[in-house]
């Protein structure tokens, strides 16, 4: 009998123990875990350079070079092109916007983006004016004014309030950049840039350019200053090989000044023109020019997207051929290549750098330049 007793009393006990050690090891166990839970919500997020890093690690060399346009969305294989190619982003022309809606355009901006490994970059002419293309297809209302009608209204206020407006419909539509403000610098109502442009002195084109740009950023959405140098009252590109003949002391006193104004305002890119100019290159247009583009780089000191202007005017495909122009766009130092012949440029670029006569380091820079942008107006989390 006193056995069983003690028996009985030592399985108590034992029992008392493991279940005192088993409520130990939970408490234990929840303790590290609600550590190591506290340890990765404290753990630092992913910086924009590290994000542009690791995108670039994991990209092959053709995504890469896509990476590089900003093509004319085309007539065909819309979806197909984007991930045949790794298109970097799509430039939206009056036909990709006839006859849609605000919500049916938003809807195709959005199977672009969907159908892309990578953000797109989506751009649309909107100077405003001449040059809208959401205007020209009824999608806004009123339609987007020019800049000289805007600034008549009631001043740089109207200016901005403009961009403002501009930036609300790009939100909604899923367009990022509006290939604006021309910085040309133009006073003859004759010339063909004036309409586009302010209609200013250099004093008063930089004003408008410093306004608009710092508009833009406030409003996130993206600057281009064009055309670089400067068309001032020269002749239709669109049309023609165009020469300037102007010396580089007038461009510097007059032209390059709000270009300045716009970089010293944080713009975020700058389109070359197909011009050419003289005093800088006397034998190639500006867009392919290794001599313009230090002058962006080096004299301006601009280290963000440079772009050229659409490779399809004949003021560049008059003087080469489409598939050289691409490769020699980048040679020269552009970023970004606005193209509708991306199918044969492309693979003329890859084959380049195979051959050492476009390199990988220099690919790389470009890249890095467009993914940054691209992170800046929000197209990557942070």
């Amino acid at each position: 009998m006193v056995k069983k007793k003690v028996y009985a009393g030592a399985a108590i006990l034992l029992a008392l123990l493991l279940s005192a050690c088993s409520t130990h090891s939970e408490t234990e166990s929840t303790n590290v875990s609600q550590s190591s839970s506290t340890a990765i919500s404290k753990a630092p997020e992913m910086t924009g350079d590290q994000k542009v890093k690791q995108t670039m690690d994991q990209m092959t060399l053709e995504e890469k070079v896509g990476q590089l346009f900003l093509v004319r969305v085309p007539e065909e294989n819309q979806l197909e092109d984007i991930q045949t190619y790794h298109l970097g982003g799509y430039l939206l022309f009056d036909r990709d916007m006839e006859g849609e809606t605000q919500d049916s355009l938003k809807q195709k901006i959005a199977s672009y983006q969907a159908e892309s490994n990578y953000p797109m970059l989506i751009a649309s002419d909107e100077e405003g004016g001449l040059v809208s293309r959401l205007s020209h297809n009824q999608l806004v209302d009123p339609p987007f004014a020019g800049p000289q009608t805007l600034y008549q209204e009631n001043g740089w206020q109207a200016i901005a309030d403009d961009i403002t407006r501009k930036a609300e419909v790009f939100h909604e539509l899923g367009i990022q950049v509006g290939m604006a403000p021309d910085a040309d610098v133009s006073t003859d109502p004759e010339s063909f840039i004036y309409d586009r442009t302010i209609g200013m002195d250099a004093a008063g084109t930089s004003e408008y350019v410093t306004r608009s740009v710092q508009t833009m950023k406030e409003a996130k959405i993206g600057s281009t200053l064009k055309h670089f140098p400067g068309y001032g009252n020269n002749r239709d590109s669109h049309i023609e090989i165009v020469t300037d003949d102007r010396s580089l002391e007038e461009l510097r006193g007059n032209d390059f000044l709000p270009f300045q104004a716009g970089i010293q305002a944080g713009t975020d890119s700058i389109m070359v023109s197909h011009n050419i100019v003289t005093a800088i290159d006397p034998q190639r247009p500006a867009s392919i020019s290794a001599k313009v583009h230090e002058v962006i780089r080096q004299e301006l000191g601009f280290d963000g997207v440079v772009m050229t202007d659409d490779m399809d005017m004949a003021g560049l495909a008059e003087f080469t051929s489409q598939e050289e122009a691409g490769l020699q766009a980048l040679q020269a130092g552009n970023d970004l290549i606005l193209s509708s012949s991306y199918s044969t440029q492309i693979p003329y670029i890859l084959q380049a750098i195979q051959e050492g006569k476009y390199s990988e380091e220099q690919l790389n820079q470009s890249v890095e330049r467009v993914l940054k942008w691209k992170l800046e107006l929000g197209l990557f989390k942070k």
